[in-house]
């Protein structure tokens, strides 16, 4: 039996496991920057919250989905989770993830990965690790390259979004063997003060 709700914690970052009481953290950190208003992703809102976080819990409830919020320097600026996770056979996908506008291209979302990986592989000891972005979110997938992710390919009409525009979704992988790279690769962005 795994852990649902570990905490991981690094330098500057902290993965906290998501809970009813992050609403407004949450509404908060998407209110920098709109987020809800993005098309290629989702992110909640004052009004959708609730259901963002109900699904979470009820996921995590299920055995397949590790959710988060995600804390820069101790605030909330956003969230992230493992889900689809498949211990039979030693997978899962990074996912969900959206920060603070103010907070993007910042430390943040590579510290948080390093984290999530670090879980994954040393922990968790999976094997596989992937990332879907919508075609059509160009920093999503230039932030999944940044980390050493190989594009697996285009996933065609793989989702029809809430305006009904039908998603093309590209997908991306880490293996175990590609993670000691990755590792060494974050570690050093980290290090020099990049993202």
């Amino acid at each position: 039996m795994i852990d649902l709700e570990p905490v991981l914690t690094g330098e500057r970052v902290a993965l906290e496991p998501m809970q009813e009481h992050h609403r407004g953290d949450l509404v908060a950190a998407a209110a920098d920057g709109e987020l809800w208003k993005m098309t290629l992703t989702s992110v909640p809102d004052r009004a959708s919250v609730a259901a963002y976080i109900d699904r979470a819990l009820l996921g995590r409830a299920g055995g397949h989905m590790i959710p988060f919020v995600t804390r820069a320097d101790g605030e909330v600026v956003g969230s992230t989770r493992f889900w689809k996770l498949d211990l039979a056979n030693r997978k899962a996908e990074i996912g969900h993830s959206w920060i603070a506008g103010s907070w993007q291209r910042s430390f943040v979302n590579t510290e948080a990965k390093l984290l999530m990986l670090t879980h994954a592989f040393d922990t968790l000891r999976l094997i596989r690790i992937q990332f879907q972005t919508d075609e059509l979110n160009v920093a999503s997938r230039a932030a999944i390259l940044r980390l050493g992710a190989v594009e697996e390919g285009l996933l065609r009409n793989e989702r029809i979004m809430p305006d009904g525009r039908i998603r093309n979704t590209m997908r991306y992988s880490i293996i175990d063997s590609d993670w000691p790279a990755v590792r060494a690769r974050l570690m050093a962005k980290l290090a020099a003060g990049r993202r």
